[in-house]
């Protein structure tokens, strides 16, 4: 699909569908599975419609038995050594005399 060209509704109604598809694969009603999720039937018929909350997608998915596609949906992402170095940026290596100094100065004129 090209979810670049969708708008954000769209691609919520999108995820519905897939929510109702994966949940009609497995021949199971609305009903069990709000039952086994703790929600609501409505907040079952709200999340198949795309509005829904992302905890809800969760509760629902864990009742498919089908979390695993989160993977899918946002894959984890290996950050290398190179890049984690990158992100921190530059650390003291050891502590200069130079601030007791400046600290000192700063607490006589006081």
């Amino acid at each position: 699909m090209k979810y670049i060209s969708m708008t954000d509704k769209a691609i919520a109604i999108e995820l519905g569908n897939r929510i109702n598809s994966l949940r009609l694969r497995k021949n199971l009603s609305q009903g069990e599975i709000a039952t086994s999720t703790g929600l609501s039937l409505k907040a079952i018929q709200s999340a198949e419609k795309g509005t829904s909350k992302l905890l809800t997608y969760i509760k629902i998915l864990r009742a498919l038995k089908s979390l695993d596609t989160l993977d899918m949906f946002i894959p984890p992402v290996d950050i290398s050594p190179l890049q984690l170095a990158r992100t921190k940026g530059k650390q003291r290596k050891r502590a200069s005399g130079l601030r007791k100094v400046q600290l000192s100065k700063s607490l006589r004129k006081n």
